[in-house]
This record gives C-alpha cells, structure tokens and sequence, in this order.
C-alpha cells in the first residue's frame, strides 16, 4: 500500500484506466467476432462501421497503434470479401 497521498492517488488513477482501457479492447475484440458471426449483408455493413468507430476511437486515444487498427480493419475486410459479404 502506498505511503504518500500522491502515491495513492496514483494507483487509484491507474486502476480507473486499467479498467477503461480492458473495456475498450474486450469491446473491440466483441464488435469484431460479432461482424465476423454475421451472415445478413446489411447487418454486417451495420457492425462494419462500428468496428471502425471503436478501432478508429482506440488508435486516437493511444490504446493501440494507428497501424495496429489498421491492420485490424483491413484484414476484416479481407475475410468479409473472401466470405462474399461485402
């Protein structure tokens, strides 16, 4: 346990992030299994959007890289295509 005050503020700050951040990358890893599942063109076109929303919010706030959601929408699409999706 933390002495100084400041300490303690600290661990509080990071447990409050460390939370967010979790959130964030488990409804990263939701959105993307969710669009994968999908079989309806217009739904997938639906969840498609929303996993570039999440992917693009997470790479803004440095949760992950730029490239790193990159990479992630591209090979999502790839896989909707090779599946006749999109």
């Amino acid at each position: 346990m933390p002495i100084k005050h400041a300490a303690y503020k600290a661990l509080r700050k990071a447990k409050k992030r460390t939370a967010k951040n979790r959130a964030t990358k488990k409804k990263i890893k939701d959105t993307l299994k969710k669009t994968l599942k999908e079989k309806d063109k217009a739904k997938v076109k639906e969840f498609l959007s929303e996993v570039y929303k999440v992917l693009d919010k997470a790479a803004k706030k440095g949760l992950i890289k730029k490239n790193t959601a990159a990479r992630k929408k591209s090979r999502l699409v790839k896989k909707l295509k090779k599946s006749g999706l999109i």
